[in-house]
């Protein structure tokens, strides 16, 4: 059992057109997927890996651009900044070139060590990183602190024994979700040839009256 990778990264915009053609336009990100209804937005942009999605609302606002990318800051917050990546340096001063093009400040490149990257905002002021790995990583973890960790110590692997086993596992016949929002765009998705259900995918679907978030 592993994490395969990031699913998506869901942020708020007060103006999804603004997005789409900063994600879409710009970055080069493809619109894979959207739902709209009663003044509501949830779109989906699909990177090589993972995708980054944005939720617009009436009552969204841009986000306040008061701290740059790993900046401390005494404020009670656990987000900093969004990183992507490419595959060569070309690509990484091709996005430098087309930022500052397009009149976004970018700054950088700077050299980490094991990656070179840029920094930006984009049009919502969320903070973004666009970097190329300089390196290649030969054993894990690697790490470099004045101060080092006993728990980074044990390894980069998982650690057996901490956590309690799992003695009371979901049943196959259990395994079943109530609906969220975009719930039946499956059904019209699959209807207009926009999308086909995975093998694995229930036939019987649950269907509680019961809706959610996402």
């Amino acid at each position: 059992m592993r994490i395969a990778g990031v699913n998506h990264l869901a942020f708020i915009t007060d103006d999804m057109t603004k997005t789409v053609r900063f994600y879409r336009d710009l970055l080069g990100m493809h619109l894979v997927a959207g739902i709209g209804h009663d003044g509501f937005r949830h779109y989906f942009f699909q990177m090589e890996n993972g995708q980054v999605a944005f939720f617009e609302y009436d009552i969204a606002r841009p986000m306040r651009r008061d701290k740059f990318h790993g900046t401390p800051t005494d404020r009670p917050q656990g987000f900093d900044h969004v990183a992507m990546t490419v595959a060569t340096r070309e690509e990484l001063f091709a996005y430098k070139d087309r930022l500052e093009a397009a009149g976004f400040d970018v700054a950088g490149v700077v050299d980490h060590g094991t990656i070179w990257s840029i920094y930006f905002f984009d049009p919502n002021n969320i903070p973004l990183e666009i970097s190329w790995d300089c390196v290649e990583l030969l054993s894990t973890p690697a790490i470099e602190d004045d101060d080092p960790l006993p728990v980074a110590a044990e390894g980069a692997g998982p650690q057996p024994g901490i956590w309690p086993e799992v003695t009371n596992p979901t049943r196959p016949q259990d395994m079943v979700a109530r609906p969220g929002n975009g719930y039946r765009m499956r059904e019209s998705f699959i209807r207009r040839g926009l999308a086909r259900a995975r093998p694995d995918l229930p036939e019987a679907v649950d269907k509680p009256s019961a809706t959610a978030a996402e």
